[in-house]
């Protein structure tokens, strides 16, 4: 159907005003699962210690003759491990003349920023955390690195051909040959948990890995009540053995990694908690900085476990 003659239409006029919404859509992911889950400590020095200790092997020949005269035992010292902290930041600098701006879904521009930033520091800081990053002792040119929880984990690991731990802390750790996940490995890891002490109660794992362990043979074997409009097909708790495990999916792991832990022998410890700093100011705009130095603190790496070497698709 042909345009009305001489009608005049939004393509010509000028002055019609915009329509703009005052909400802001974000779907960034801003969950910690691991930060969320550990303990949290002060730090008090940018070096920092904790103690652990084990209990002497079990003597099956215990036994000691009527009058016996005793042989003293050697007492059991204390492991002193230790990390670093780092510093990490976000900032962001607005024009004054935004900040006077009347800007849409947002009543001040620089709080608005901030808040994006903090979201975004937490985000890294959970990312870092399970990282296979080694420490950085740093110096007046190199910025610290805290040691990492994949870095940490040596005792209950299972690894693909080639894989190896780090040699030292500073050391880079070696990937192995990716295989599948599958159940066999993770029974495997909880066996070797359990027979070492660790009582590891949470499983994080990468969206990948979440569907394979949902489609575990354990899983597809159960009876399950289904209503008419819902289908039960994932897992958020693995019963196994040793003890019940919380599945939960994440998206700042290592996909390749599997990280059972313990949360009770993990903590980020706080050398300076969240701040926010005003930057001094040069020109006609403002910038502000949020900041935090941290660590990892792995209380006993014992206590936890990992599979490493997962394929990715």
């Amino acid at each position: 159907m042909a345009k009305v003659t001489n009608a005049f239409d939004t393509y010509t006029a000028k002055g019609n005003r915009e329509d703009l919404s005052d909400i802001i859509y974000n779907i960034s992911p801003t969950d910690t699962p691991v930060m969320s889950s550990i303990g949290r400590r002060n730090a008090t020095a940018v070096n920092f210690d904790w103690q652990t200790e084990s209990l002497p092997t079990v003597d099956l020949n215990n036994a000691k003759e009527e009058g016996f005269e005793l042989s003293r035992s050697t007492s059991t010292a204390t492991v002193r491990p230790t990390n670093v902290v780092q510093i990490s930041e976000r900032d962001a600098t607005v024009t004054g003349s935004q900040q006077k701006a009347n800007a849409a879904g947002k009543a001040n521009e620089m709080a608005r920023q901030m808040s994006i930033a903090s979201k975004a520091l937490k985000r890294d800081m959970e990312s870092i955390l399970c990282q296979n990053q080694a420490k950085v002792a740093g110096n007046a040119t190199t910025a610290r690195k805290t040691r990492a929880l994949e870095h940490w984990l040596t005792t209950n690991v299972s690894r693909g051909a080639t894989g190896a731990a780090a040699a030292s802390e500073t050391a880079a750790m070696t990937d192995g040959t990716q295989r599948a996940f599958s159940e066999t490995l993770l029974k495997a890891a909880l066996q070797q948990s359990y027979t070492a002490g660790a009582e590891p109660s949470i499983i994080l794992v990468g969206p990948v890995n979440k569907v394979k362990l949902s489609d575990f043979t354990g899983r597809s074997q159960a009876r399950q009540n289904v209503s008419a409009t819902t289908i039960q097909q994932a897992v958020s708790v693995y019963a196994s053995d040793f003890g019940d495990i919380k599945v939960v999916p994440t998206r700042f792991n290592r996909e390749r990694t599997a990280l059972l832990l313990d949360p009770e022998y993990a903590k980020v410890a706080f050398f300076r908690n969240f701040a926010q700093e005003e930057i001094a100011k040069i020109g006609d705009a403002e910038t502000r900085m949020i900041v935090a130095e941290w660590g990892l603190e792995v209380s006993n790496e014992a206590a936890h476990a990992a599979i490493f070497d997962l394929t990715t698709t």
